[in-house]
């Protein structure tokens, strides 16, 4: 696609990022997108008639002078039907009562010579496309384009995926090219991105971070020199001392609530691109090396995003944040829980975060569960173009009590998505162990979910099942004390939790056939789990896919593979000394895989269609290098 003219000067497009759409039902509608002004809209759907987005349909929420979130809501009377296109326009009344539509303002948007996008409710979910972490200055293609290419390619309804669902990372607010941020810098003063004071760091406002010299590269020197505060000030943005803000590239790190903001803005739409002309700051010789090096990476990533926004307009997608989202390790122990909430400048900053991840992304999943967390937004204020302090903090100590970003779709199979950052089942003996990624309470909610289901599909953000010797080396390094050192999140950390989960999976009245997908680790695998001496099941299915762009280090993970083989082979005794003793699992060995490699290592999207019994019946890597896609074939059991 070639890129959109850049125009700094003339005045802004009334629509800067989308339409996404997100949870689809066919009785209910939920889109997204961010306007530079509030926008009167009508929502027209091929079905028939125009609708209205009065201000019971859709909320405006101002985040700068010209830019307002647009949460879109729509409850249908008559169901839509199912396994058909139906196409949608928004149209956009102006002053003068003329209207556009989006093959006006967005052709972008369109595939072929279509004049309005569409999208297709599926009666089941027989098909879908799932991955995580895309880290925009990571050298491997973009993944999301596969999907795209997917969706040019399926012109019949009934073969299109039933959805897109991203497991985590869809921001990176902890590790940000100097070009990104670079880029932020400028949006934010296009679009007057409101701006905010800021208690405990070095410079007072959003203002003086922005223009110190200290803001690209060189983050952590902004941070409190108190003597007291040496402690936080090596964890804050600290490298492999970790353990707060533990990014080993943390040195660009999010800060403020408008930051966070416009890179949502600048990954998910082309527009805002062409708004600005960003300029490299002054740097060092290493610096500005590193800077060329980005920029290229981010020029490449641009070229993309015209496909990435066409994806999000033709394709229901739901989301689930990781820590990336926020920042590297959130919540990991309860020592970092401590040390990170208990400073006014580190709580701000995840708080920031957490704001923009619900008005970008937890919001679309249940917006029946946001109603008054949304409404506490217009308390904000902005007065002369910064957010009301106290507000913000208070808004920010609700969504750290907030307890229901995870969510269910009434689906079949069901999906079930869950929050493994926010309700974590903290160590009661040493505060520095790895916190279980679901506490009691929560693990008993899901179980409720789960009874009397003969399927279901769970998203874990992480890996239920995970590669056995990366979680032995984790575990020796929490033995030691140096949890966050090797990232130690994976379910079998805590005791407690690996416990509780696995006799989920052996409850008598809980699903018949688990899918769990997954992503976090950088790579991409399948493993078929059977309990030892039960011939009756459960099935169980563990599927990662990994990362959407963004790639584990090759050599190493060759080597992690090759150890895993030969260390936990189906016949090794170590397995008994694991917590999955009573379970076996079953690799699946990649197609065209090497030296019978059980973990695939590319940058792309996973695929998984299943049959009338939820079960997976062909599992696909979409590979984003331009590779053929991998399918994931199971071998017997040795």
């Amino acid at each position: 696609m070639p890129a959109l003219p850049l125009d700094t000067q003339s005045p802004l497009p009334a629509v800067l990022v989308g339409p996404l759409l997100r949870r689809l039902e066919p009785t209910r509608l939920v889109l997204w997108l961010v306007g530079s002004r509030a926008l009167t809209l009508t929502l027209r759907l091929s079905t028939g008639g125009d609708i209205a987005l009065d201000a019971s349909r859709c909320q405006v929420i101002p985040v700068g002078s010209q830019a307002f979130i647009h949460l879109i809501d729509v409850n249908l009377d008559a169901a839509l039907p199912c396994d058909v296109a139906i196409e949608y326009d928004l149209l956009i009344t102006q002053a003068d009562g003329t209207s556009s539509g989006i093959a006006e303002w967005a052709p972008h948007l369109m595939y072929g010579d279509a004049q309005q996008p569409n999208f297709v409710l599926r009666s089941r979910i027989d098909q879908l496309l799932h991955g995580s972490c895309r880290k925009p200055h990571h050298h491997a293609p973009d993944g999301l384009l596969c999907v795209d290419q997917l969706l040019a390619t399926t012109p019949v309804a009934e073969q299109r995926p039933a959805l897109l669902m991203m497991s985590g990372d869809q921001v990176y607010a902890d590790d940000v090219a100097g070009p990104m941020l670079r880029a932020i810098h400028a949006l934010i003063e296009r679009l007057g991105l409101f701006g905010e004071h800021l208690d405990g760091a070095v410079v007072n406002d959003s203002a003086a971070l922005y223009g110190h010299p200290a803001s690209y590269y060189h983050r952590a020197d902004l941070l409190p020199a108190l003597s007291s505060n040496e402690t936080l000030r090596e964890r804050f943005f600290g490298g492999a001392r970790k353990p707060i803000f533990t990014s080993s590239s943390a040195d660009n790190h999010l800060v403020t609530f408008a930051e966070v903001m416009a890179m949502y803005l600048l990954v998910w739409s082309p527009t805002p691109w062409t708004l600005i002309a960003p300029q490299p700051p002054a740097l060092t010789a290493p610096r500005k090396e590193l800077y060329e090096l980005e920029q290229v990476r981010i020029d490449a990533f641009k070229e993309g995003l015209g496909g990435v926004a066409r994806v999000f307009a033709h394709l229901p997608c739901l989301m689930i944040f990781d820590d990336h989202d926020i920042t590297d390790d959130w919540n990991l122990s309860a020592q970092w829980e401590e040390t990170a909430y208990g400073h006014p400048f580190s709580k701000r900053i995840i708080g920031n975060a957490l704001i923009a991840y619900m008005l970008c992304q937890g919001w679309g999943n249940n917006p029946d569960a946001f109603t008054a967390l949304v409404d506490k937004t217009h308390a904000l204020n902005a007065r002369d173009g910064y957010l009301d302090s106290a507000a913000q903090d208070a808004l920010i100590s609700d969504l750290l009590r907030f307890q229901q970003w995870h969510y269910v779709l009434p689906t079949t199979p069901a999906l079930v998505v869950l929050d493994t950052r926010t309700r974590r089942w903290r160590s009661e003996f040493n505060l520095k162990q790895p916190s279980g990624l679901l506490d009691w309470e929560a693990l008993s909610e899901l179980q409720q979910e789960l009874l009397d289901h003969p399927s279901a599909i769970i998203v874990s953000p992480a890996p239920v099942f995970g590669v056995k010797l990366i979680e032995t080396v984790q575990k020796v390094f929490s033995w030691c004390g140096y949890p966050l050192l090797v990232d130690a999140e994976n379910w079998m950390a805590h005791r407690g939790a690996a416990q509780v989960i696995l006799n989920i999976f052996r409850h008598s009245r809980t699903p018949g056939n688990y899918v769990i997908l997954s992503g976090d680790v950088h790579y991409s695998f399948v493993y078929e789990v059977l309990i030892r001496h039960r011939t009756a099941g459960p099935r169980i299915w563990q599927i990662t896919s990994s990362g959407i762009k963004n790639e584990f280090p090759p050599s190493l993970l060759e080597w992690f593979d090759r150890l895993n083989r030969w260390l936990y082979s189906p016949r090794s005794p170590l397995n008994w000394f694991t917590r999955r003793r009573r379970m076996q699992v079953v690799p699946h060995v990649p197609e065209h895989a090497q030296a019978g490699e059980r973990l695939w290592n590319s940058a792309g999207i996973g695929q998984v269609f299943f049959n009338e019994q939820g079960q997976p019946q062909a599992i696909y890597q979409h590979n984003a290098n331009g590779s053929p896609k991998t399918r994931m074939v199971a071998p017997s059991p040795d």
